[in-house]
């Protein structure tokens, strides 16, 4: 049995094949960083998955594309997970940049790929290999145009009043906006990337109104510059969009990009599907 999992900061896809490309069974589960998260959080909310614990011991292969691998340490911390619980797996542990590429990318075609999800990222694909300019430092200095981002901006959009009233008003019937609440959930608890992630809904709710419109702009010239013009032959390539940020905001990406005399490829709202066609293409190629 093949499992192939692209994981965010805050869902996990799962999709089991067999050595046909028939699927077994798809599941999700919640995100699994191993940049912001404990081993014990890893390992919990893998073995809680009932799909998951009844079939550890058929996967034979385990492809995991994940949010905060692009780094060793990570990547150690979940390995040493995975080999506790898929114990007869050979386990291949690659950033989501590569789910992106694979999901997002025809095969041998150069372009960029961009994630647009609760973090944010890009890398350049030469039809072989991938290639980042930036390192991602997470959502604390990078990720614009992220679902974390766009939340940051809300909330201080609410807090320095910028914010129109009646929206301002419904925001604070949506969420729970006092000083105590956000404090712990960005400082003392796990994840505040994916809570910061949260109100970013409401902007996209009301994506028409002229604030938020100058919040989106804003975001996502920030992250055509300090990242897809990184590349020289950006203008020559289609650019590519991974996430659900992505998905939602399809007409403002494309008019940022017009702007810059950029080209719009493929919008991908969740990989997982492309991904294990992907797969299904390598185990046709290895018959």
């Amino acid at each position: 049995m093949i499992l192939v999992v692209d994981s965010g900061s805050t869902k996990t896809d799962w999709i089991a094949v067999d050595a046909a490309g028939k699927v077994i069974f798809s599941t999700q589960t919640l995100g699994l960083n191993p940049q912001v998260l404990s081993s014990a959080i890893l390992k919990e909310r893998i073995i809680n998955n009932f799909d998951l614990f009844q079939n550890r011991k058929q996967v034979t292969h385990l492809y995991f594309y994940g949010a905060g691998c692009g780094v060793e340490s990570p990547q150690t911390r979940i390995r040493k997970v995975f080999d506790e619980i898929f114990i007869d797996s050979e386990i291949i542990i690659k950033e989501d940049t590569y789910a992106a590429v694979y999901a997002a990318s025809k095969p041998n075609e150069k372009s960029i790929v961009c994630i647009l999800g609760t973090g944010s990222n890009c890398t350049y694909f030469d039809g072989e290999e991938i290639e980042q300019r930036v390192d991602s430092l997470g959502y604390v200095l990078m990720d614009e145009a992220s679902g974390n981002f766009f939340g940051k901006q809300l909330i201080r959009s609410y807090y320095f009043n910028s914010m129109p009233k009646e929206l301002a008003t419904e925001f604070e019937k949506e969420y729970d906006l006092s000083p105590n609440t956000i404090k712990e959930n960005i400082y003392r608890r796990e994840n505040p990337n994916t809570y910061l992630a949260t109100f970013s809904k409401f902007l996209i709710k009301h994506k028409k109104n002229s604030v938020f419109q100058e919040i989106i702009k804003n975001g996502l010239e920030r992250f055509i510059n300090h990242q897809i013009l990184q590349f020289d032959n950006a203008r020559e390539v289609p650019i590519h969009f991974i996430g659900s940020i992505s998905f939602f905001l399809k007409d403002e990406i494309e008019a940022a990009l017009n702007a810059k005399g950029l080209r719009m490829g493929r919008i991908v709202q969740r990989p997982i599907e492309e991904l294990v066609k992907f797969h299904k293409r390598l185990i046709e190629i290895a018959k």
